[in-house]
């Protein structure tokens, strides 16, 4: 058992679930009537026992704070008994830190970690800390109906920059997904060396595409006669023509309408919670047919038990994919249905398509290189990494909000995209690329005598990293990484919540600026490369240790957003 917990790598969350249920203790430790009742409410929460701090400055004095208004739930006066503290600095556990030191302030308990042992672990198996806690099982086909022809094939000129940030979207969540080892599918797929597909891949979208010829009649033919049979279909001698102004159209007026079903039995009588009570009757087209039936494809090679369906989908569109939704549900499809809709992308005073979009971004990205690398810039390098910066930049600011809310882009102010400063991608980019000319620095040292070949975790003393950025960088950054990872899977997993589902799909983004911020400052502070000195040597390589796994970090966040990484800049 203790061959476990040496092998599991730390985690944050179980790291404060065993720091509450130690603070908690035994039920004679709880105060009288009242602390009694407060403290059962809380104690079957252990984890809101404690807070993990982050800010630099209380990083100095402590890494986990209890506070005193849960001390004064707990215990008399808020006095910690002494067998309680000792269980708290003596925890151990799968994947808990281990403790040096504790004491009651005015603030509340305050815990240090072992930071030189911590270090220590961490660096000695950092690949650890890039995987998810655990392998998830099961199919997710992520549909983004904006892909679907309605009833052509839209095209870059087309496509909405609202669209555009369903498609980078799904395009996000199913490499997460895919991290967590779900098997995801993507939908639509759309003909290869089509408009769209080559637009997708300049953003570094790799979408699924079938031959310009192929078609998928026979399955539109099979979910056309499943909705004919369907016992939600409303039989009436005229339901083959259009009746304006009766029930709830889908779009596309001068459509042949095939039949009409009834979407408000289908929620109320399956019991599906959170669809539209106005969805009522609806009229059944061509465009609606090809839909259900991609959907229909995307879903049969699914062997898993769980198959899921997320329509990634703007607030504009969400009521006809809620219609799509039930008329697949009609057609006896029994696939758990969530909807994640991704509020209006907004540029003030203008409008511009998801062409123009990337266009426009992508003058300024040259523009800015030029003004800070001059003549350089130019070959085929260049414009890699131009393209890379551009789609960077594009990601981040549509990725970055979290997706129920409205994104406002600046589209006319000078300087909007910049190679420099905290502005999302660029910077991310930017800070990535740091580290990879911190190493090639190092590398070039080596071959030229000047540093010996870092040596192995083991043979390295961690005490000697004392500079709060460092802590900061562990602590905030690489331990709790792999949990950033597994909150979606947990999410989808869960039973129920309606139709709507809520994905913290902003997260990454956040975190690689968050990241990049506190790296930079670290950066600009210290330098890692010291005289080629022997006694200097200890302390350089745990830096470097550090370094190069926050630079797989950069890595591993990056590939979920298929943004390559820049290497030189």
């Amino acid at each position: 058992m203790m061959e476990n917990i040496e092998e599991t790598p730390f985690r944050i969350t179980p790291t404060v679930q065993a720091l509450g249920f130690a603070l908690r203790g035994e039920p004679a430790n709880v105060s009288g009537a009242d602390g009694l009742g407060s403290g059962d409410r809380v104690s079957s929460e252990p984890e809101k026992l404690w807070f993990k701090e982050s800010s630099a400055k209380n990083l100095r004095n402590r890494d986990f704070l209890s506070p005193t208004t849960v001390l004064t739930t707990l215990y008399a006066d808020g006095q910690v008994p002494p067998a309680v503290m000792g269980r708290v600095l003596s925890l151990r556990g799968s994947g808990v830190l281990p403790l040096a030191e504790g004491e009651v302030m005015a603030d509340g308990l305050r815990v240090r970690v072992d930071r030189t042992a911590t270090f220590q672990k961490v660096l000695s198996g950092a690949s650890l800390y890039l995987k998810p806690p655990s392998q998830r099982q099961g199919c997710v086909v992520l549909n983004c109906p904006a892909l679907h022809p309605k009833p052509n094939l839209p095209s870059p000129d087309t496509l909405t920059l609202g669209q555009l940030r369903t498609v980078l979207l799904t395009d996000h969540l199913g490499a997460l997904l895919r991290r967590q080892g779900f098997t995801v599918s993507c939908c639509p797929v759309l003909p290869e060396e089509s408009d769209i597909i080559a637009f997708l891949r300049m953003l570094g979208v790799d979408w699924p595409t079938v031959p310009v010829n192929w078609t998928n009649d026979e399955r539109e033919e099979k979910m056309l006669d499943a909705l004919q049979n369907s016992r939600y279909r409303e039989r009436e001698e005229n339901e083959a023509r259009s009746r304006e102004g009766e029930g709830k159209k889908m779009e596309g007026e001068k459509e042949e309408v095939l039949l009409r079903v009834n979407l408000k039995r289908v929620f109320q009588e399956e019991q599906l919670s959170g669809y539209d009570p106005s969805l009522g009757t609806c009229t059944v087209l061509r465009d609606s047919v090809s839909h259900l039936a991609q959907l229909d494809s995307a879903t049969a090679g699914c062997t898993a038990s769980m198959v899921t369906a997320v329509h990634v989908t703007s607030c504009q569109d969400e009521f006809r994919q809620q219609q799509i939704a039930m008329l697949w549900r009609a057609s006896g499809a029994t696939v758990v249905q969530r909807h994640l809709v991704c509020g209006p992308v907004k540029t003030p005073a203008t409008h511009l398509s998801a062409a123009q979009y990337l266009q426009l971004r992508r003058v300024q990205m040259k523009e800015a290189s030029e003004m800070k690398y001059g003549e350089q810039v130019e070959g085929q390098t260049w414009d890699d990494i131009i393209k890379a910066m551009t789609s960077a930049t594009v990601r981040f600011e549509l990725l970055s909000t979290v997706h129920t809310s409205p994104v406002t882009l600046d589209v006319h102010r000078e300087g909007s995209v910049s190679t420099k400063g905290p502005r999302g991608g660029v910077f991310v980019m930017y800070n990535c690329a740091r580290l990879h000319t911190l190493f090639d620095s190092y590398e070039r040292g080596v071959e030229k005598g000047l540093y010996p070949e870092i040596p192995e975790s083991s043979q390295l003393d961690f005490s000697s990293l004392k500079e709060e950025g460092e802590w900061l960088l562990l602590f905030n950054y690489l331990i709790p990484f792999s949990e950033l990872f597994d909150q979606s899977g947990q999410t989808l997993e869960c039973d129920g919540g309606g139709a709507r589902v809520n994905l913290k799909t902003e997260q990454v983004c956040k975190f690689l600026v968050s990241l990049s911020k506190d790296f930079s400052s670290y950066y600009n502070r210290v330098h890692v490369l010291g005289e080629p000195l022997p006694h200097l040597f200890n302390q350089m390589f745990c830096r470097l240790q550090l370094l190069r796994a926050l630079r797989e970090l950069y890595h591993s966040a990056l590939d979920t957003l298929n943004l390559p990484p820049i290497r030189q800049l």
